[in-house]
């Protein structure tokens, strides 16, 4: 056993001589950042504190990924708390959503929302399931008809990986929803799975475009004769960034995306801050007929809600052109909603949250008589049943959402959509991280989260008295007022127009009557 006993010794030796060169090494590189932290003069707090102040810089990096996990709770993280996306993860997963007890969620914060129940719910057999809604029924050779009220909203490819799309097409299919192709134009992995798309047209023009960014009706005609394309969306701009154009970095810009946005692989993709043929509500409107008689689709426009007046020019211009002119539908996006890459100032600063600007646009249709005749999709951080069923209640047609089902594709709200450093590999284009990504798997969990989802705002209208979601409306919820009351959904809204009305849009379409100019339905409309 001699040897043994050698081994052993020559073993220790060589761990102490490695141990000491260690040793060595880690206190010529103490002194080395001591020296360069005591001479350097741009951060206070090496100078002050050399070595030990480098780990603020470690600190707070990983700060943010485990401050989800030790330190914040159930209901007070942002953009999205854990218990928001906790029951999007067990929607997607299809296990058990109840939870025991009660309520972890006070009642009385301004702004929440509370359902109205009725006193005799909606038995098993009075149910049914949510009713069709035909986009362009008025203005279209191609009108679309659905029953989906909860699809997946704008996500450029790009800002996606390749395994994301296949994902969330595969799983739009499956549970009879549209996906909008967001606006980076579409992929092969777009089409592949034969699901419902809504065609997106930004500012850049992707897919459709000249080189000089202009509109390409070649290329649109061509976009129009897929079965699958059901409308077009003209974006005038995102919930994340009012006034700026989309943001994709050069590093995100592979061969693929390249040449399905038409654009030079490897360099950042800027799309401008608003279209250039666009600049006034009459190029908007002449601009969606245009689009609408080339594609013979229904189409319509999203914004973010900030200033109104906008609004009345609108409903205005279509009393005076005429109903054909009207959009199809318009998207109202929330200040609140997501992005890839934006800047902070136009992330936390800008724009109104969907809570404010869906009643205000709903009203001002109703007001004018065309909310019949525009159809409206609300977005904007609404992921759970409840933000679904509000909108409903509120006015909305329709609900999309696009992080809802990033976290349905395994989202852990890294924070990384930016950097191309995903760790699940939605929003990234290395390869190693998207294999992560298994879209068979994925496919189910979108599919299974929209089905459950829709299932729970089914229960809540079956709470409150009525059949089917699309029968909720605004005498079925109340909000919280800054008292810690609940008050009806719209009495900010209407309080607003009591003191600013002077001349009715009533007063203001008959004027425009008399001057000859053709006029829609003029009779106001009503919300129960």
């Amino acid at each position: 056993m001699t040897w043994l006993s050698d081994v052993i010794s020559i073993f220790l030796q060589l761990g102490a001589l490695l141990l000491l060169i260690g040793a060595i090494a880690g206190v010529v590189a103490v002194a080395i950042m001591y020296w360069k932290d005591t001479h350097q003069t741009k951060h206070a707090i090496r100078r002050n504190y050399p070595v030990i102040g480098r780990f603020r810089y470690f600190f707070e990096h990983v700060g943010e990924f485990f401050r989800q996990y030790f330190f914040a709770l159930d209901r007070e993280e942002l953009p999205f708390n854990r218990a928001q996306r906790s029951w999007v993860y067990r929607a997607a997963k299809n296990v058990d959503s109840t939870v025991a007890f009660g309520s972890t969620r006070p009642l009385n914060q301004a702004g929440d929302i509370i359902f109205l129940n009725g006193l005799f719910p909606i038995m098993k057999e009075q149910a049914r399931p949510s009713s069709d809604i035909t986009f362009g029924e008025f203005s279209t050779r191609t009108p679309y008809t659905t029953n989906a009220i909860f699809n997946i909203s704008g996500m450029s490819f790009g800002a996606l990986s390749v395994p994301a799309i296949e994902a969330l097409s595969q799983g739009a299919k499956r549970a009879g929803i549209w996906m909008n192709s967001g606006e980076g134009a579409f992929s092969p992995q777009h089409l592949q799975s034969g699901c419902d798309l809504v065609f997106q047209i930004g500012t850049a023009k992707y897919g459709v475009r000249n080189e000089d960014g202009s509109l390409n009706e070649e290329k649109l005609k061509a976009v129009a004769q897929y079965s699958q394309v059901k409308m077009f969306e003209v974006k005038l701009s995102q919930g994340a960034k009012p006034g700026k154009g989309g943001i994709l970095p050069a590093e995100k810009v592979t061969s693929l995306i390249a040449s399905t946005r038409g654009i030079p692989e490897g360099e950042a993709s800027i799309s401008p801050n608003g279209h250039p043929d666009i600049r006034s509500i009459d190029e908007l409107l002449e601009f969606l007929m245009k689009v609408r008689t080339i594609t013979g689709k229904p189409t319509g426009f999203k914004s973010v809600i900030g200033q109104t007046q906008w609004l009345d020019e609108l409903c205005l211009a279509i009393h005076r052109l005429g109903p054909d002119y009207a959009p199809d539908f318009i998207t109202i996006d929330s200040a609140d909603g997501g992005t890839g890459a934006a800047p902070q100032s136009l992330i936390d600063y800008v724009g109104l949250p969907i809570k404010r600007s869906l009643p205000l646009v709903v009203d001002k249709l109703t007001e004018y008589g065309l909310k019949q005749r525009i159809k409206i999709i609300a977005s904007g951080k609404l992921i759970n049943p409840s933000d679904v069923a509000w909108a409903l209640c509120v006015g909305a047609d329709v609900v999309v959402s696009a992080r809802g089902f990033m976290f349905a594709l395994g989202c852990i709200q890294a924070l990384q959509c930016n950097k191309n450093t995903c760790p699940t590999g939605i929003t990234t284009h290395d390869p190693d991280l998207q294999k992560g990504l298994d879209p068979a798997n994925k496919a189910n969990r979108v599919f299974h989260f929209a089905q459950n989802l829709i299932h729970e705002v089914e229960l809540i209208a079956h709470s409150c008295g009525v059949a089917e979601p699309r029968l909720l409306n605004q005498k079925h919820a109340q909000v919280i007022d800054s008292e810690g009351l609940p008050r009806p959904i719209n009495y900010l809204t209407q309080a607003e127009v009591q003191l600013s009305k002077v001349e009715t849009p009533t007063q203001k379409i008959s004027s425009i009557q008399n001057k000859g100019h053709v006029s829609v339905e003029t009779k106001p409309e009503t919300v129960d």
